[in-house]
């Protein structure tokens, strides 16, 4: 994935001071341009499957009036499979991380994370990443260690060898270009893999792919 020279960002948040200033940090950092703030889940779900406005990433709290983070995040993948969404919270719980994860969240940060970081952390998932906060990460990987149910389900996944050097390299955090450069492939390449590990694995983002391949040992 090739980040776009300007992102656009719409901000799905009910805490209007917490809003404002992410609505503050977005309209001044280079590179970013703030396209639409919502104050509620239902809003924007109505809104954005018209397709207007048409933003690259959302920016989306999980604790919404009316409809929670994660069923918008749902809603919104299911229409838009392109369309970036990192859940932006307070919860580092299991539950809610890997409920908005399985929903087709593209990353998971939490409200403390610094603004300098927090725009990092949306050029790194903007390049294909994916962005955990380092608690959650931990979080995530634990739960899935500790799974005693999980089966090694690799042969019936049907993956090639390249598709699984491919979701090893995004299992380890890279970007597209990262794993084109460590594979030594091109990019559009790259992107041929993802697509098809997206449909055998049946994933709608990075974040699940990766959840998934954690949990059931596919590499």
């Amino acid at each position: 994935m090739t980040a776009p020279d300007v992102l656009d960002i719409v901000v799905v948040e009910d805490d209007p001071r917490y809003r404002d200033s992410l609505a503050t940090l977005l309209r001044h950092a280079p590179g970013f341009r703030l396209v639409g703030v919502y104050d509620s889940a239902v809003a924007a779900v109505e809104e954005l499957s018209t397709g207007d406005p048409k933003p690259h990433l959302v920016l989306m709290d999980l604790d919404l009036p009316g409809m929670r983070g994660s069923e918008a995040t749902r809603r919104l993948k299911s229409r838009s499979p392109e369309l970036l969404i990192v859940v932006l919270t307070v919860f580092e719980e299991p539950s809610p991380i890997l409920e908005a994860v399985c929903a087709g969240a593209d990353g998971y940060l939490l409200k403390r994370t610094p603004p300098a970081e927090l725009l990092e952390q949306l050029r790194i998932v903007a390049g294909g990443g994916s962005p955990l906060t380092a608690g959650v990460a931990r979080t995530v990987l634990d739960l899935l260690r500790g799974n005693e149910s999980a089966h090694n389900d690799a042969d019936s996944t049907g993956l090639s060898e390249r598709e699984r050097d491919v979701l090893r390299g995004l299992v380890d955090g890279l970007a597209y270009k990262q794993v084109a450069d460590r594979l030594g492939i091109s990019i559009d390449t790259v992107r041929t893999h993802v697509r098809g590990l997206y449909k055998k694995l049946q994933v709608h983002s990075v974040a699940e792919a990766v959840t998934r391949a954690l949990r059931e040992k596919l590499i």
